[in-house]
């Protein structure tokens, strides 16, 4: 149930706000029922934390980056009521992999973030979940930490697995534009414009290509 709570969440966080608020209803009915159970603290407070910067995502029709953001825009309601449901998910003594994207969702929302405690998280994340895309995202938050020679090599091995992933290649891209692989880093980003799903990534994207 808390998986299909998290695809309507997800459905409404591309741009469908109605599906994004049912989700949230849905997390705080759960939470009333089962107050006992961290794992829906967890996945409530990761829908919260996400929504409550979803003014601050684009600005005059443009992607934003989460560091470029606009803090003002936030709902700091919102990010207070996630960050309380997390202390209430590891009260329960919760480990799973919502209370740890919760976690993480907090930590990104830091004026300071640490990454490297980020990357520890998606380590436990990977252990837990075996999921390719959350081993994507351990690579960025390695790379924040200074190590983008080591992120480029576990995207690397996630080529099969997320061939037709277009955040893959735009992960690629940045990295090899870091390690100075200019070459490379334009072929990794021109794939990922032709996988991108939205005008506002397109435009993102393009606007990096020019800039390499």
């Amino acid at each position: 149930m808390l998986a299909v709570i998290y695809l309507i969440f997800n459905e409404g966080y591309g741009g469908r706000i109605d599906l994004a608020a049912e989700a949230i209803r849905l997390g705080w009915l759960l939470a009333e029922l089962m107050p006992d159970e961290p794992e829906i603290h967890g996945l409530l407070a990761l829908m919260l934390l996400s929504h409550a910067r979803r003014h601050a995502r684009f600005a005059d029709g443009e992607l934003v980056l989460l560091e470029d953001q606009d803090r003002t825009l936030w709902d700091h309601e919102q990010l207070s009521h996630g960050r309380a449901l997390i202390d209430q998910a590891i009260a329960l003594r919760g480990r799973g992999p919502y209370v740890l994207q919760a976690a993480i969702a907090s930590l990104h929302c830091e004026p300071d973030v640490d990454w490297a405690q980020i990357a520890d998280l998606y380590a436990r994340l990977v252990d837990q979940t075996a999921s390719p895309v959350i081993a994507l995202n351990h690579a960025v938050a390695i790379a924040q930490t200074g190590e983008p020679k080591r992120a480029l090599k576990i995207a690397d091995e996630l080529k099969l697995k997320l061939e037709h992933y277009p955040y893959l290649y735009s992960t690629r891209g940045e990295l090899l534009a870091r390690l100075g692989r200019t070459d490379e880093a334009r072929v990794a980003l021109q794939r990922a414009l032709a996988l991108a799903r939205s005008e506002p990534e397109r435009r993102f994207l393009s606007r990096r290509l020019a800039g390499l």
